[in-house]
């Protein structure tokens, strides 16, 4: 379901010209959330007042003024772990569940300087810590095609909020697939971008060296927009590469020839479930309808991205949610008496058990006698990933692969075994520790009528190239 019958550029194009109108739009948004989502639970908060004022500022700009902004009047959700000044970040988490920001991130300015309306902050596995937005603090969010399945996660919230159609934009975060995988369970297009090619300014932390915001929509070509829009250059970042995205309408078309797609062995025999298998492999006869070629191409050390990826992330989420001591901001305990106390204790009641798990794992793997042995061991592995993709490259223009081994699993299926739950990253994780663009995009649905999506990778800073192949791919299932 989509929030317009028609692209986010058609849609401000409309809203600039008096056709339609920023406060209306707004309007339905907002309503759309209050009725709807009460079964979802796909939002932590709303900004009725503040979003109404925005979108009666914006209609009562010049005409001249209006034309100049890409994303005129769209209402947009943002995941509770971007910064949003004077609207609460929680994280999903107990630890911020008062927060509320002096400032904005860098993608929240530069939507806003594209015109758009922040209609609310949407739910999350704590800190982005989670695949299936059942980790957070104030409840699990459910998939709109299915209630008693998850949406994904950890931007479930996001990729719930956009699917159902009480919005028709969304920022998500991604570490290890976090806004691919609930898009593709979700039924919906979100898009990793390369590492460096948006400003972290404002994202809360959970590992720095893999976290990227990306654009969620229900249409291909939206993403191209939104992506235009956030990915600014921000000297308040040092990992920034200053590498604005410009879109092109020609990426936009089912006319693909010569596009080469390259097929990894690893990703498509054991553990792919047939239910996923099938709907990929109609889609790339399709495909090779209008144009495109297939190659065979082998990443040798995929087999090691969980393992690799999941030293990394922890050894990273340690160091960074150091911070939260019940000192300086965030949650701290009332029953402590000393120092040493107030620490533990506060860190105690404000993480759930995913974040402490994580937590302990990572310390142990930085820790001396274990440096070595594991984390060590792991940049070297994620190296020879990178090498990998680098090479496959080389012989095929994308990627395609599937983002998860199964449709949405149930609400509750996987909670008491983390191991499996993890597992669930298997075909996206690897594109963070390359730091490579990835992005999903509807490709059928299962016999329950769970929505099942398709992934396409492609090198750095080929976006373009990437949005052309998940373009095609889109129109075509259809």
């Amino acid at each position: 379901m989509a929030f317009f019958n028609m692209t986010i550029a058609e849609a401000s194009q409309q809203m600039a010209n008096g056709s339609m109108r920023c406060v209306d739009e707004t309007g339905r948004a907002l309503s759309l959330i209050d009725a709807a989502d009460a079964g979802l639970h796909a939002f932590l908060s709303v900004n009725n007042n503040g979003a109404l004022r925005r979108a009666e500022a914006l209609d009562n700009l010049p005409v001249s003024e209006k034309k100049k902004l890409p994303l005129f009047g769209i209402p947009i959700a943002i995941k509770d772990n971007i910064c949003t000044k004077d609207i609460p970040t929680t994280c999903g988490s107990k630890m911020l569940e008062n927060f509320v920001p002096p400032y904005d991130a860098t993608v929240v300015e530069a939507l806003q300087n594209a015109g758009a309306v922040i209609v609310g902050k949407t739910n999350m596995d704590e800190f982005a810590m989670g695949s299936s937005t059942e980790s957070s603090a104030f409840g699990k969010t459910h998939n709109p095609a299915g209630k008693n399945h998850i949406p994904g996660g950890s931007s479930g919230g996001s990729a719930a909020a956009v699917a159902s159609g009480m919005v028709p934009a969304a920022l998500g975060s991604d570490t290890g697939g976090s806004i691919r995988q609930p898009c593709s369970h979700c039924g919906c297009a979100g898009l990793k971008p390369t590492y460096g090619r948006v400003s972290r300014y404002g994202l809360v932390a959970f590992a720095s060296s893999l976290d990227q915001i990306g654009p969620i929509a229900s249409d291909v070509r939206d993403i191209g927009r939104l992506l235009e829009a956030i990915s600014v250059a921000d000297e308040r970042d040092s990992t920034n590469a200053r590498k604005p995205y410009r879109d092109d309408p020609s990426y936009y078309s089912t006319d693909i020839p010569n596009l080469k797609i390259g097929l990894p062995r690893e990703y498509f025999g054991e553990g792919l479930s047939e239910t996923v298998r099938r709907p990929l492999a109609a889609l790339l006869d399709r495909m090779k309808g209008c144009g495109a070629e297939t190659v065979d191409v082998s990443l040798p050390n995929v087999n090691y991205a969980v393992a690799t990826y999941y030293i990394i992330c922890t050894a990273e989420a340690s160091s960074n949610l150091a911070r939260y001591d019940g000192v300086k901001y965030g949650h701290r305990s009332t029953a402590a008496s000393m120092l040493g106390d107030l620490y533990t204790q506060s860190r105690e009641e404000g993480f759930g058990n995913e974040v402490k798990r994580r937590i302990m794992i990572g310390t142990y793997v930085l820790s001396s006698g274990y440096y070595d042995a594991y984390y060590l061991k792991a940049a070297r592995v994620r190296t020879l990933i990178a090498r990998d993709f680098e090479q496959a490259f080389t012989a095929c223009d994308v990627i395609m692969s599937p983002v998860a081994p199964t449709p949405a699993f149930r609400i509750g299926e996987k909670t008491s075994d983390p191991l499996q739950m993890y597992l669930t990253d298997i075909y996206t994780v690897s594109a963070n520790l390359a730091g490579i663009p990835g992005i999903s995009v509807p490709a059928g649905r299962s016999p329950e009528g769970l929505p099942i999506g398709v992934q396409f990778m492609a090198r750095q800073w080929h976006e373009g190239t990437l949005l052309k192949a998940a373009f095609a791919a889109q129109q075509l299932s259809q």
